[in-house]
């Protein structure tokens, strides 16, 4: 009796010419298929010469698309340069491009990412244009500089409390004009409550015999000293943020170049009271000339908030056919992982049921 033998059809292949790039931090493997080369598997160094040559070696070799997974932050050199040779970039999620467990090295990592994309099997993570992106470095330094500030305030605390200068108890915050204008008298060597407390802005809740009573302390010449070196650090991450803020002004200013001005006038904000992470231009304005709509009226979105949303999800949301792939691509909507019509919820939602 004869068996009917079964064919084993391979997988359809989509993009021909394709390459798969197993990223590292010292050097990077790249596969191409094996008829386009009788060397298809090359591995070149981290330096931006070797990633120039492994971008010719590629446009040489006729391919016009590369998947990468994006491993820390080694991908972004290898993306621009890729990018500026011509050729299409597919930068995905390690989870969807794991291998087969036991059999991992670079090299088979590189031509499994090879396969999975010449199959058309991965998909591509979201980056935004060249100029989102800048803005998106300069916020995110300038979110760094803010928690590092941050931090020297704490410093600065408890130096006073190390006097017994209750400060923080008259005032709502110590890096308010009140607080910083006591805070700076004092490294400068005065003590006396009656002339600290002279310092109190006209908006200061407290009144001037309690900010005396608050700053009655004990003024050891270590707690000053310690005091100026925590004002000092703060003083300067307070610089560096202004030059940030300087950076992303230019920014925004090159996105609103081909932008028209909107015919209706900005509306006044909804947001009276100045944050404390503010910018030190008018942000409104300038969203409002590129964006042509003030989202800063949205309930619970500021001028902070609307810039971050803006330089991380840039300014085309077609890339989301709807809300609720955006809300997923935002992981606010509930994971899908279904088997046995028993629903197994993700490592995050099962944590906060437990």
């Amino acid at each position: 009796m004869n068996k009917k033998i079964k064919q084993i059809q391979s997988l359809p292949v989509l993009n021909a010419s394709s390459a798969g790039i197993d990223i590292g931090a010292s050097f990077h493997v790249v596969a191409i298929p094996p008829d386009m080369s009788d060397e298809p598997v090359r591995t070149f160094e981290a330096f931006t010469t070797d990633l120039s040559d492994m971008a010719n070696w590629l446009v040489k070799k006729g391919i016009t698309t590369a998947a990468m997974e994006s491993t820390g932050v080694y991908w972004v050199p290898v993306y621009e340069i890729l990018q500026d040779h011509g050729i299409k970039v597919i930068l995905c999620n390690a989870r969807e491009s794991r291998s087969v467990p036991g059999r991992k090295t670079d090299v088979n990592d590189a031509q499994w990412l090879q396969r999975l994309h010449a199959c058309g099997l991965l998909k591509a993570s979201f980056r935004p244009e060249e100029k989102i992106v800048e803005l998106r470095s300069y916020l995110r330094v300038r979110e760094r500089l803010s928690d590092y500030a941050a931090a020297h305030i704490q410093h600065m605390q408890k130096a006073l409390t190390f006097m017994n200068i209750q400060l923080n108890l008259v005032v709502s915050d110590i890096t308010g004009v009140t607080g910083m204008n006591i805070i700076r008298s004092i490294v400068k060597g005065v003590k006396s409550p009656e002339e600290l407390a002279e310092y109190r802005d006209p908006r200061c809740k407290a009144s001037k015999e309690k900010i005396r009573k608050a700053l009655t302390g004990n003024y050891q010449v270590e707690h000053v000293f310690a005091l100026k070196q925590a004002l000092a650090m703060y003083d300067a991450y307070q610089i560096s943020i202004h030059e940030c803020d300087g950076e992303v002004e230019k920014v925004l200013a090159e996105l609103a170049i081909n932008k028209e001005v909107p015919e209706e006038p900005l509306p006044k904000p909804k947001h009276k009271t100045r944050q404390p992470n503010q910018l030190n231009f008018d942000v409104r304005k300038a969203i409002y000339q590129i964006v042509g709509n003030d989202i800063t009226q949205i309930h619970g979105f500021g001028p902070y908030l609307a810039l971050r949303m803006m330089s991380e999800c840039g300014l085309d949301m077609s890339k989301w056919p709807s809300a609720n792939h955006f809300t997923s691509w935002l992981t606010l909507c509930p994971g899908s992982k279904i088997s046995g019509e028993k629903y197994y919820p993700p490592d995050h939602e099962r944590a906060i049921t437990v």
